[in-house]
């Protein structure tokens, strides 16, 4: 395990969990949090062996409260410049791109950059009776991040989300497939991530990472070039060593032992 005040990362049998641990500031996103997170989206991506990753916070009933106003404010008075120039990843692009399926275990409220982070994950497990918002107009800032929710969302509720920045209660989401699961309570929340993440590290690498690519490239690039590029993406895994252990596996009624090549 590494671990900063602000930011803890483990890996444990090919699971990466990072933690955002700021539950004294509703675990809002400061520069060092954001340039962590960052950092570890690189790490990450060099290790082979991290096959997926659970994203999470400590309890405090916020997953993510979005930008820190507070530092937001001090770096204007002291710098005269605006928060986001020292962010490395302003928007969370950086972590779009990351190869390995990334699955949020949201145990409180996401507002605004936790909404932000939550849409940059691939699954959701979110936790029952807690609050969705995109709050930026109430503070005169800005959501250009959420643009990827057009994918997600049914555009009139997205519309409404961004021009109003209301408070929307997370069942509504659930019902519209943007959260994949809802829990009782924060160790559920934990526990329904983990059983996904042990399931996707136990199938083939290299069928997995393409299937993420190749669902992020079709909604960039639209339906039959998406087609077309995912056939390309997806060629490596089927010439692989894996796709020849997986049909063997099944034949003689054994567990695959995937090489990742």
């Amino acid at each position: 395990m590494s671990q900063t005040d602000s930011l803890l990362f483990a890996v444990d049998d090919g699971i990466a969990t990072i933690t955002i641990n700021r539950p004294e500031a509703r675990n809002a996103l400061n520069i060092a949090v954001s340039n962590g997170l960052h950092d570890l989206w690189e790490q990450i991506d060099s290790d082979p062996d991290i096959r997926v990753v659970i994203f999470t916070s400590t309890d405090c009933g916020t997953f993510c409260a979005g930008m820190d106003l507070k530092e937001a404010a001090r770096m204007k008075a002291e710098t005269g410049q605006d928060i986001l120039t020292f962010f490395k990843d302003v928007f969370g692009q950086r972590m779009r791109r990351v190869r390995s399926p990334i699955i949020a275990a949201m145990t409180g409220h996401l507002m605004a950059g936790g909404m932000m982070l939550s849409l940059n994950c691939d699954i959701r497990v979110g936790l029952a009776g807690t609050r969705v918002g995109i709050t930026e107009t109430q503070i005169g800032r800005g959501s250009p991040w959420a643009m990827p929710l057009v994918w997600m969302l049914p555009q009139p509720i997205l519309m409404e989300m961004v021009l109003t920045g209301e408070h929307y209660d997370i069942d509504r989401f659930h019902e519209l497939g943007f959260i994949n699961y809802l829990e009782a309570d924060p160790d559920a929340v934990r526990a329904r991530a983990l059983s996904l993440a042990e399931r996707i590290r136990d199938n083939a690498p290299l069928s997995v990472r393409a299937a993420k690519e190749s669902i992020l490239t079709a909604m960039s690039v639209g339906c039959q070039t998406g087609l077309d590029m995912a056939w390309r993406i997806h060629r490596p895994a089927y010439e692989s060593e894996d796709a020849q252990e997986g049909p063997r596996a099944f034949a003689e009624k054994r567990k695959p032992v995937w090489k990742g090549r």
